[in-house]
């Protein structure tokens, strides 16, 4: 949606450690402009922007001339970059106005609390200086900025986007129109329990299905969808095509637990609790009290108070080298642990796993003994 809306934009993806400082060198890079950072505090940054390319270097004569600022050095191609020293956001937020684009900051949720919330605090002075940013991710409860942040009241509208059954069902019907095919109401009600609420994992199943059926082409007319195998086998082949996804997923969190030292085997116990908790609960939210139920159940010595430690540092078990790849996020406030790939649902419903942290489990019992 954000692509179709907003094509023409400065989008900047976060990961697992991205800063603000981080957002900003990455929106202005994008605008031919270098943000060189001398020093930073919670609340604020100092350093200097400068013209990587002739057109960063006129934007920022440009926005220079609009304050009323003097720009150091010359625009031509062998001069001195332009420059400014910066202590606030206005003049980043200037540079991104006369850009003509709107700034998109995408998968918020791998910021880490203190980044989100010295973001609230930027998005507000953003707002009063007319430069309007669009932020996507996961977040637990709702106006999580506002909470942050009072002041955002009234300056943020939040848009919580789910999927819900008639959401998919339309989307299978349209289609089906345009395909010249119909799909059974069986297969349109097992495919949308499956998806969990994700559009584009119904898409596949959709696509896998009339794979299974021979059809490649638009039907006239309309041709009947209506052999459960069909399915059956579509979400088979799906679900194995994310066995390498989520392999690949139990093998860098088994690696992150093998280097915390820890006898009663807290990080592995919690994992197991979480990945197993029913779908209910990843919909809406794994609550600490329940990981800690399963946890010590398993193992008496694990305590609440440690168990919520580990739990904040989940995220740094999952992410490979680039910072990506979050499938269950922390949220502190809530003291839960939230879902936000939910095609997992769907790959261990068709799929049985042994997750190596199970493995771990056994190792740590062993030690225990």
């Amino acid at each position: 949606m954000r692509q179709r809306v907003v094509p023409n934009a400065l989008v900047v993806q976060c990961r697992l450690g991205t800063t603000n400082i981080d957002i900003y060198t990455s929106a202005l890079s994008q605008l031919g402009v270098q943000l060189q950072v001398e020093s930073t505090s919670k609340f604020g940054i100092k350093g200097t922007v400068e013209g990587q390319v002739a057109a960063g270097s006129e934007l920022i004569g440009k926005v220079s001339g609009k304050l009323g600022l003097e720009a150091t050095g010359e625009l031509g191609s062998k001069g001195v970059p332009v420059g400014r020293n910066i202590n606030d956001l206005q003049f980043i937020a200037q540079l991104v106005i006369e850009s003509g684009k709107r700034l998109i900051i995408e998968d918020v949720h791998y910021l880490s609390i203190d980044q989100r919330e010295i973001l609230s605090y930027d998005l507000k002075a953003l707002w009063d200086i007319g430069c309007f940013v669009t932020m996507v991710g996961v977040w637990g409860q709702a106006n999580m900025f506002v909470r942050l942040n009072g002041e955002l009241s009234g300056r943020v509208e939040e848009l919580s986007i789910e999927w819900g059954p008639d959401d998919l069902r339309t989307i299978l019907a349209r289609g089906s129109v345009a395909l010249g095919i119909d799909f059974s109401r069986e297969i349109q009600n097992k495919a949308i329990i499956d998806a969990f609420g994700n559009a584009g994992l119904l898409q596949r199943l959709a696509l896998r299905t009339l794979d299974e059926a021979k059809i490649t082409t638009e039907q006239p007319p309309t041709f009947k969808v209506n052999n459960m195998s069909w399915y059956e086998g579509a979400a088979m082949a799906v679900a194995d095509q994310l066995n390498g996804v989520y392999l690949k997923f139990g093998e860098r969190v088994a690696s992150g637990i093998r280097t915390r030292a820890d006898a009663t085997g807290i990080y592995a116990h919690a994992m197991a609790a979480i990945v197993a908790a029913d779908d209910g609960m990843h919909m809406n939210g794994i609550p600490v009290e329940h990981i800690f139920t399963v946890s010590h159940s398993r193992q008496s010595r694990i305590q609440k108070s440690n168990l919520k430690l580990v739990l904040s540092k989940i995220d740094s078990l999952q992410v490979d080298k680039d910072g990506r790849g979050l499938v269950v996020t922390y949220d502190a406030d809530k003291e839960c642990v939230l879902n936000v790939d939910r095609q997992l649902l769907f790959y261990r419903k068709y799929l049985t796993v042994s997750w190596p942290w199970e493995e771990l489990i056994s190792e740590a019992d062993k030690l225990v003994q």
